[in-house]
Formats: structure tokens, C-alpha cells, sequence
């Protein structure tokens, strides 16, 4: 499959693009990459240094996919953080753009602006998604605090946050970070079924999991797996690979020496059922 990818470049660590490539790449599918910001490393760590990518220039390297005639080969359109709201018009004209092109393209919105309980995209970027981008996807993949915002309902429970998913009226939406006592759920909802999938919760997990958790899911769903299967097949490395880092100290995912973990076995801890 190839997948145009429109999210944060680091040089350092494996969030945004360099969570999202390796993986796709290493699961046999090709990625084509427009940075949104290019930074020294994510934005949590106490020195970063670089800047957001002017839309313009990432309008540029659309057009040059575009009059090169390779959108007729994009299987889908994966957006993540964006450093600017007026970036949400380029990632709105490469979805259509790939749609023209092939219409069976997907497009999975990552609306990455914020987490526990507080908003970190610079300002506008939040209602820029939600009014431009959150129409057009076909999968929607936020956390439990971007799904609470986008819906206007509070997310404290599985229960609540399969009624947040649904009143988002997209064909699925992949919830992460769903409370659930002592462990923590995502939950895959489409207008008919919900599938959940719950671990153990992780303290000092490091950042770029719901980038890698969002690439993995649309891969699954690329290769024609079910809910319930595409739920277990992202999670589950997902899982995985920070329990890896947690026990190797690293702060950082390992997604290059520990990477047969994205085909590796279901871990024991993860559960997934019908809800």
C-alpha cells in the first residue's frame, strides 16, 4: 500500500513521521512523508529546537505529488500534528486530491492537539481540524481528551466515550487512552459495532504511541482485517513495544532493534472483546 503521510518530522526519536514510517515501511508499505514542523526532537523533551513548515511550501510538495501523477497510487491519507491551523487546508486539499485521483483512498484524521486534559497545538489548530478535516476522514483516531473536545461530552468511561465516538459521525473512529481503572482501553466504533481492547496502564511510557497506534490500525484496515482483528494488530504492538522500553530504560519506543515486535504474538495482557 502507499501511504502519503502529512505530520511532524523529528531528528531525534520515533514520534510523528519516525514513529509512523518505520513501522508502515517495515509492515511492507511504502510512505510518502510532507513534514508539518521539523524539530530537533518531540516537543515534551527540555531542549527543542526547529519550526513548523510554512503551508505554503508544504502546498508545493503536494502540488509536485500531484502533477507527478503518483496519487493515482495513494491507498490513503495519514495526517497527525500540524503546526499551524492554515497547514489544515493543505492536509484538506491532499485528501481530496487523492480521492480524485483514486477513489477508494482513505483518509485517517490523527487529530493530535492534546492530552490529559490540556491542549498543546498552537492556536486554531484544534478548530481548523475539526472544521475542515474531521468531515472528510474516514477514520478519526483521538485520544480521550481530543475526542471529549471534538464531541463536547466528557470521556471518563467506555461507555461515554462510544457515545463521544458516534456523535463524531464518521464510518470509525479508533478512541486511545479510554479510562478504565487500573487498565486502559481503546475502543474501535463504527455506527453498529464497538470492539474494545484494554492493557495494564504504563507510568513513563515514551511519547509517540497514539502516532504509531493510529499508523498501525490503518495498515490493518488497508489489508482488509476486521474490527476486532485490526484492533488487536495495533494495540497490541503497541503494547508491546513499550513494555520493551520500560524494560530496557529507553526513552525513546524501539522500534528499529525491538521491530519483529510489530508482528510478534498478542501479548497476554491485552484483551479485546465486543461491547
Amino acid at each position: 500500500m502507499n501511504i502519503l503521510s502529512i505530520q511532524s518530522e523529528v531528528v531525534y526519536g520515533h514520534v510523528g513521521q519516525g514513529a509512523a514510517r518505520p513501522a508502515l515501511q517495515c509492515l511492507g508499505h511504502e510512505v510518502w512523508a510532507i513534514p508539518s514542523v521539523i524539530l530537533s526532537g518531540h516537543a515534551g523533551r527540555q531542549i527543542v529546537t526547529g519550526e513548523a513548515v510554512r503551508a505554503d511550501l508544504m502546498a508545493r510538495l503536494l502540488d509536485g505529488v500531484v502533477r507527478a501523477g503518483w496519487l493515482a497510487r495513494c491507498d490513503a491519507v495519514l495526517s497527525g500534528y500540524l503546526g499551524s491551523a492554515d497547514q489544515a487546508d493543505v492536509v484538506a486539499a491532499a485528501v481530496r486530491a487523492a480521492r480524485a485521483a483514486n477513489r477508494h483512498a482513505v483518509y485517517c484524521l490523527d487529530p493530535v492537539f492534546g492530552d490529559e486534559g490540556r491542549a498543546y497545538a498552537k492556536h486554531g489548530v484544534a478548530e481548523a481540524m475539526a472544521r475542515l478535516l474531521l468531515p472528510l476522514a474516514d477514520i478519526v483516531t483521538p485520544n480521550a481528551f481530543e475526542l471529549s473536545s471534538l464531541a463536547s461530552m466528557p470521556v471518563r468511561a467506555p461507555d461515554e466515550a462510544i457515545a463521544a465516538a458516534r456523535r463524531l459521525a464518521r464510518p470509525l473512529v479508533l478512541a486511545t487512552s479510554v479510562p478504565d481503572g487500573a487498565r486502559i482501553g481503546t475502543l474501535a466504533v463504527t455506527p453498529g459495532q464497538a470492539v474494545y481492547a484494554t492493557t495494564p496502564c504504563l507510568d513513563g511510557v515514551p511519547h509517540g504511541a497514539g502516532d504509531l497506534l493510529a499508523a498501525l490500525f490503518l495498515a490493518q484496515r488497508l489489508e482488509g482485517a476486521d474490527l476486532k482483528d485490526a484492533l488487536a494488530g495495533a494495540v497490541g504492538p503497541v503494547y508491546a513495544l513499550l513494555c520493551q522500553s520500560l524494560k530496557d530504560g529507553l526513552d525513546e519506543m524501539p522500534l528499529v532493534t525491538a521491530r519483529s515486535l510489530l508482528n510478534g504474538p498478542t501479548p497476554a495482557d491485552l484483551v479485546v472483546s465486543g461491547l
